[in-house]
């Protein structure tokens, strides 16, 4: 059952980034042109992310998903150096390329060898990460 529920969830994510223009990269690029020619129509779809996320993160405690498991915990709310630098890395990689990871894959049937090249980047970047990681949490941090 929970293989069902998430080809179909899976499924309804991909149209949702097919409708709102995730997977076309110059929307993208639009979006993040914010000096020149910008178009602010991706704010609707970040929009409509956060709200309803922050209303899930209001109901979900004391309450377990309905096919098992474990909601996951609420992020960190402090800002430390893992997730500047990921927001970093990740928002270089969107304005390079155009696309972020789920509408890389969404786009891989069609996106051509540029697609295919970010997704390769994209694979080797999260096999790397582990050490990355691991090297900058020995380095103390400042503050």
């Amino acid at each position: 059952m929970r293989s069902i529920a998430a080809f179909i969830v899976g499924g309804l994510f991909g149209t949702g980034l097919l409708l709102s223009g995730m997977t076309n990269t110059v929307v993208v690029r639009g979006w993040l042109d914010v000096f020149g020619d910008w178009d602010p129509t991706l704010a609707f779809v970040m929009g409509g992310a956060i709200v309803p996320m922050a209303i899930a993160w209001r109901l979900v405690p004391g309450r377990a998903p309905v096919l098992g498991g474990a909601f996951p915990a609420p992020p960190e709310p402090r800002l430390g150096r893992n997730l500047v630098l990921g927001s970093v890395l990740f928002g270089m990689g969107w304005g390079l390329s155009g696309l972020c990871p789920g509408p890389a894959v969404a786009s891989i049937g069609f996106g051509g060898l540029g697609g295919i090249l970010f997704l390769a980047a994209m694979i080797v970047g999260m096999l790397v990460a582990p050490a990355v990681r691991n090297r900058l949490d020995a380095v103390p941090s400042a503050g």
